[in-house]
């Protein structure tokens, strides 16, 4: 009897601290309708290539067990037609049908320019 009222106290005290963790933390989802395109924010690593820049998008979230801030990054090539990023730039790119071996991204726009 003693080990199950254990249980239920353990059951009671982890839901308030789940209940207390999940409001409002950090910035909210990106809005996805079912079928639209990712879009993604990053900066340009390289921009060597004739219409394609090399972008590093950072994930920044919290481990759900141990909520230490953990960063990740990954690169990825997107086709920029006009050449009109460089490097250090500021960009945003889409989700698009495969265009090359590795290039499934094209750049939206110049968010800012670099220094």
């Amino acid at each position: 009897a003693a080990r199950r009222a254990k249980a239920a106290a353990r059951r009671r005290a982890r839901a308030r601290a789940g209940a207390k963790h999940e409001a409002g933390q950090g910035t909210p989802p990106a809005e996805r309708r079912p079928g639209s395109k990712k879009v993604r924010q990053g900066t340009v690593v390289s921009s060597a290539a004739e219409k394609t820049i090399t972008v590093r998008i950072e994930v920044v979230r919290r481990h759900p067990v141990y909520e230490k801030i953990v960063r990740r990054t990954a690169t990825i090539h997107a086709h920029d037609e006009g050449n009109e990023a460089n490097a250090g730039d500021t960009v945003r790119v889409i989700e698009s049908r495969p265009l090359s071996r590795t290039k499934r991204w094209r750049l939206v726009e110049v968010i800012e320019r670099a220094r």
